[in-house]
């Protein structure tokens, strides 16, 4: 790893994003790549019409609908590995919680463009897109499986606004597409071994192409306001948390879950 684990949070905070490259040996992609390839082709056979029709991602990898408790323990046990876990508490060191877990793949119709966006904004309308990125922001830690194009990406997007030709892109405004480049955009190619650090609210946009399968972990610091998005079905039982080797970011997870079901209920 280059630099310190300082070095890459004044990175990210500048930039809004860093890729380690060569992070993981294959011996530690083994049980990741067994589990997702699973989940992935169980996925598929019951999202056939959709996979088929537009789909690019999946989530809620570490649920029980697609994975038994075995894939789904190798899952958690990756997420909360040593390297997983110094990187996930050098950019969030306040409480880090696990949100959810995304896998990205090609579309499997290859005319289908990909897009410019922030995560932000199918949650909240301009204002509040602008009042989100002066925010705590959740953060996306992606592990490429195989070689692949990688993301696009606006450095220092997170923390300021668009600029006109940003909006006008990302929103498919004034005759612009949001599949259409942008002169601020970085292209960030990932190899197997790779891990890519970003805001979810930055500015980006996915590179289709070549064997594109990449897995998210999603975390958020405890002071943000986002356990609603947090599935319990993606997490570990009690039982389960016994198993997994540093189960911190889970039991903030629960925790904050357990609070806002008391407070839903008093």
């Amino acid at each position: 790893m280059n630099g310190t684990l300082n070095d890459l949070k004044v990175t990210y905070d500048q930039q809004g994003y860093f890729v380690l490259k060569d992070y993981f040996n294959a011996d530690e992609l083994i049980q990741l790549k067994q589990a997702v390839l699973l989940f992935h082709e169980n996925w598929q056979k019951d999202n056939l019409y959709f996979y088929q029709r537009e789909a690019f991602n999946s989530s809620l990898i570490t649920g029980t609908q697609y994975l038994a408790n075995t894939e789904r323990l190798q899952l958690f046990n990756f997420i909360s590995s040593p390297k997983m876990s110094q990187i996930i508490e050098a950019i969030i060191p306040h409480k880090p919680a696990f949100m959810n877990t995304q896998l990205f793949f090609n579309p499997c119709t290859k005319e289908q463009e990909n897009f410019w966006h922030r995560d932000c904004q199918y949650d909240h309308d301009l204002a509040g897109q602008q009042q989100a990125i002066k925010e705590t922001q959740v953060v996306h830690f992606r592990v490429p499986l195989f070689d692949e194009p990688g993301m696009e990406l606006v450095p220092g997007s997170h923390t300021r606004w668009d600029t006109q030709e940003e909006l006008d892109v990302r929103l498919a405004r004034k005759r612009k597409f949001s599949s259409d480049e942008l002169s601020t955009g970085k292209k960030i190619p990932l190899n197997v071994g790779d891990l890519l650090v970003f805001s979810a609210d930055m500015i980006h946009r996915g590179l289709y192409g070549q064997d594109r399968l990449a897995f998210d972990t999603l975390v958020f610091d405890s002071s943000g306001d986002f356990v609603d998005y947090v599935d319990d079905d993606c997490l570990p039982s009690q039982q389960m948390l016994k198993q997994i080797n540093n189960p911190t970011i889970f039991e903030n997870s629960l925790y904050l879950k357990s609070l806002n079901y008391h407070e839903h209920t008093c």
